[in-house]
């Protein structure tokens, strides 16, 4: 069974992922880590010298990798918070995962991003005027009016973490992923 977790960036996805490997005896594999590894370079510096589009290209061949690496044996992938996007990616998930999507509100995510936003390629946009919470707010809204149907229809489970630890909701989740397979 392969699972994938899903979700805007800062709701948990490599956290809930890594405490679920613990509970599932499993391994997890960050989609993002493993593109880094790959190439030899972090995301924003992908972002900075090839741009979105090379990056997808590459997010949709690492995830085919995975998939196809995976075959019968149980395994998480972390996915990134923009994989769904990618349409092919969207149905290779939809196909052959267990897909989780971790739902929280803006408020949550901003809470969650307003110190970590470094790094999220994602979140700066030239021409965003206003200052750094309000800004960060604008942006999280704008994806997510794009993203949360595409979030939900590749989701097999929806699960709302806004308030809850990393711990319970990994928990939580391999409850209910067990209650699945039985």
């Amino acid at each position: 069974m392969i699972l994938s977790i899903t979700g805007f960036m800062g709701c948990g996805k490599s956290r809930v992922g890594e405490k679920l490997s613990g509970l599932l005896s499993c391994p997890v594999i960050d989609l993002d880590r493993y593109i880094e590894t790959k190439e030899g370079r972090t995301i924003p510096e992908i972002f900075a010298a090839s741009g979105e589009k090379t990056f997808r290209l590459m997010e949709k061949e690492a995830l085919g990798e995975i998939l196809s690496k995976a075959g019968q044996d149980t395994v998480i992938i972390s996915l990134g918070g923009g994989t769904v996007t990618t349409p092919e990616c969207a149905e290779a998930i939809r196909e052959n995962t267990l897909c989780i999507y971790l739902r929280a509100t803006v408020d949550t995510l901003v809470g969650n991003l307003q110190e970590d936003c470094e790094g999220r390629p994602m979140l700066a946009r030239n021409g965003d005027s206003g200052s750094g919470k309000a800004r960060l707010r604008a942006r999280i809204e704008e994806l997510m009016n794009l993203r949360s149907g595409i979030y939900e229809s590749c989701a097999s489970m929806i699960y709302d973490i806004d308030g809850k630890s990393y711990d319970v909701a990994a928990s939580e989740i391999a409850a209910a992923v067990e209650n699945c397979v039985r």
